[in-house]
């Protein structure tokens, strides 16, 4: 059973940072497509940045280009999310996913995460305007 543990959410003013952590547990194989996904209250789980660690390629969503960055550590089995220059639209929570798939499957996904089997809780991050 694989297990996903975020931390590091909270709130924080227009133009501050924050970095997100999800540390990943009891993996049988191992994840080559993690993920950060955001949901705001009313609103659609959208896919915030992937990363297939073949390669190390990432993608991110047009709206965080340029602000957010995802990494990982192999050695701490750890994905981080770096949020600099928040914006009150990144208001929403925030959940780590992991998964075994194809290239194609993960960075091309347009499904919002669906493709992905496994979730963290989720933390809450909050930028007030």
């Amino acid at each position: 059973q694989v297990q996903l543990s975020e931390s590091g959410g909270g709130s924080a003013q227009a133009g501050g940072s924050l970095r997100l952590s999800c540390t990943v547990s009891g993996y049988a194989y191992s994840s080559n497509c993690m993920g950060w996904f955001r949901q705001a209250p009313g609103k659609e789980r959208e896919r915030v940045a992937i990363l297939y660690t073949g390669g190390d390629v990432t993608r991110y969503a047009d709206s965080v280009k340029g602000r957010f960055t995802i990494s990982h550590d192999n050695a701490k089995n750890t994905l981080y999310l770096q949020m600099n220059s928040l914006e009150p639209e990144d208001t929403a929570m925030y959940y780590c996913a992991a998964d075994l798939l194809s290239p194609r499957d993960c960075l091309q996904d347009r499904s919002n995460g669906r493709v992905i089997k496994y979730w963290g809780q989720g933390t809450q991050v909050t930028v007030p305007s």
